[in-house]
């Protein structure tokens, strides 16, 4: 009767306490941590919760509109974890929750092969954090990794970008990347935009950088060969460049920019410049031969 009261707390999201006390008659001269627990005198359940904060469940969903899939990893009951992690829309219907006992009876190599149907994991100890971060890095993924006590320390240093609270331990700031001084999860939607604003931002910027770098060196070398005079004066480059390079970049490190980053840095800025500076370079040479 207790185990299912206690099962029904749990799924509620509360955190179950036992209370229970000892006779003095059984209480040792000297305490003996071995059988503290015996003969105890039991008194009943305790559940208490502990709401998510405002904007969590929000923060949940614009992660996963972003493309960021959400992962709970506590050392409470799986009852009660799975209970919280429904009320954030963490946990679907296609998501499965297990506890380190489970996990530990998972080899590594199959654990990276299912580790993207689990969604919860509870009861696990700092080991498990880290098999958890190494099982999701091993499927090309990039880890994040947020905690507040030394027991994520492991992990956050095994993740690829570990981000700590505030109000968390002073081991768990010292290994984190990025530390949310609002202590709130809820920031992480704009943490993400911001980054993906500011890394979106450079390589288009650094694009424009490139079509200048480009064309100059192909102008420069097919009229060497040529032996007729480069088309432009430095007076004019310093112009061109003004108008076609550095008031667009300008702009562009402002502008907004949500988009999930994808490929690589270098190939992407490449991939963007190269067309255009040919273009530009084969423009200018048909020019010069017609004029």
């Amino acid at each position: 009767k207790l185990q299912r009261e206690n099962l029904q707390m749990a799924e509620r999201a509360l955190r179950v306490i036992a209370v229970a006390y000892k006779d003095l008659e059984y209480m040792p001269s000297k305490i003996d941590s071995d059988n503290i627990e015996n003969n105890l005198n039991f008194v009943g359940l305790i559940g208490m919760i502990d709401p998510p904060r405002e904007g969590v469940k929000e923060a949940v969903r614009t992660c996963r509109r972003a493309g960021i899939k959400t992962v709970m990893i506590t050392g409470d009951h799986i009852a009660t974890a799975k209970a919280i992690a429904k009320e954030l829309n963490i946990l679907g219907a296609q998501d499965k929750a297990i506890t380190g006992q489970e996990l530990d009876k998972i080899p590594q190599n199959k654990l990276e092969k299912e580790i993207a149907n689990y969604s919860v994991f509870a009861r696990v100890t700092p080991e498990h954090k880290v098999r958890i971060v190494k099982a999701w890095q091993s499927t090309g993924a990039v880890v994040a990794m947020t905690g507040d006590g030394v027991n994520d320390v492991l992990a956050l240093k095994a993740s690829d970008c570990s981000i700590a609270m505030a109000n968390g331990s002073d081991a768990t700031k010292s290994v984190a990347q990025l530390i949310l001084l609002d202590s709130n999860f809820a920031s992480m939607p704009k943490v993400v935009a911001e980054g993906r604003r500011t890394i979106n931002n450079i390589q288009r910027s650094a694009s424009l950088f490139l079509v200048k770098t480009i064309y100059s060196t192909i102008l420069a070398l097919m009229f060497l060969f040529m032996g007729s005079a480069y088309p432009f004066v430095p007076i004019q480059l310093s112009l061109i460049s003004t108008v076609t390079i550095g008031i667009p970049s300008f702009i562009l490190a402002l502008e907004p920019n949500k988009e999930r980053i994808k490929g690589e840095f270098l190939k992407n800025v490449i991939a963007r410049a190269l067309p255009t500076g040919l273009t530009v370079a084969l423009n200018i040479f048909v020019i010069s031969i017609l004029y």
